[in-house]
This record gives C-alpha cells, structure tokens and sequence, in this order.
C-alpha cells in the first residue's frame, strides 16, 4: 500500500544515512522501522497493570510495617522518580 509522509530534514537526514549504513533502501528502513515500532507499542499495551509498575516495587521484604497505609504516597513517589 503506498503511502506519502513528509519529513523534517533533521528526519530525512536519519533515514539516509541509516539506509546508507544498512545498505539497504530507505524504504526497507522505513517498513522495519514502523513494524519495530508498532510491536513495541502493542507488546506495552497488552501488559497487564501489575507489569507495568513491576520496575517501581521493591523486591523482598522492605522491613517497614507502614506500606499498606501509605501505598499511594509511596507509588507517587516512586513514579515522580521514574520520570
């Protein structure tokens, strides 16, 4: 299916020197660029929600008796931190 997608040159620079680098066409580099990108998106969007703060929970026990009461505060913090 053909399609027309007008870049800024900052972009288009990128593409030519990937395909360049890659020797292969700017329009391989595209089509694998696009597949990489959409999996990537539709892999994150098909994590359940405990997956997706895995990274911000401590493993193991943390030793503080207080973390049911201030779960919220605790995930806020630790996603300010990740930003």
């Amino acid at each position: 299916m053909p399609i027309s997608v007008r870049m800024d040159k900052r972009t288009e620079t990128f593409l030519e020197e990937t395909s360049r680098f890659l020797r292969t066409s700017k329009a391989d580099v595209i089509k694998r660029s696009l597949s990489e990108f959409c999996s990537k998106i539709m892999m994150e969007r098909r994590k359940r929600p405990f997956e997706l703060i895995e990274d911000l929970l401590e493993k193991g026990g943390s030793g503080k008796g207080d973390l049911a009461i201030r779960a919220e505060e605790i995930l806020r913090a630790a996603l300010r931190r990740k930003k």
